[in-house]
């Protein structure tokens, strides 16, 4: 298990950068840039051994809440043509930060569960 969640993390590290750099002709970049860049470091913080467990929560908490916020008043799908473009923008901000969410709960779950078995408090 300790490779796969390696890989994983690893995976997850270069599509986030990936998903960062391809935020360059949105009007919010920024704030994507830091969304994306974070979940990346946490990911190199992981495999590295230096994620502590309450960064990964809180930051898989502030992913979720920020889904929930940016979830359309009607889901039209995500594909360009299928429905007003600002409800598939906001589906599609949605959908990445569940994706952030899904994967730093994993990571922060992971760590949990190392620490009870190695007796680390």
């Amino acid at each position: 298990m300790k490779v796969f969640f390696t890989i994983f993390a690893g995976v997850f590290a270069v599509l986030f950068t990936w998903a960062a750099y391809l935020q360059n002709n949105d009007p919010d970049a920024f704030l994507w840039y830091l969304v994306y860049g974070s979940a990346a470091l946490a990911c190199i913080s992981f495999i590295a051994k230096k994620l502590n467990f309450l960064i990964a929560y809180l930051l898989a908490m502030a992913y979720l809440i920020g889904a929930y916020f940016s979830w359309p008043e009607q889901f039209q799908g995500v594909e360009i043509g299928g429905g007003a473009i600002n409800n598939i923008e906001h589906a599609r901000e949605a959908l990445g930060l569940l994706i952030n969410a899904a994967v730093l709960t994993l990571l922060a779950l992971r760590i949990r569960w190392l620490r009870k078995n190695n007796g680390i408090v």
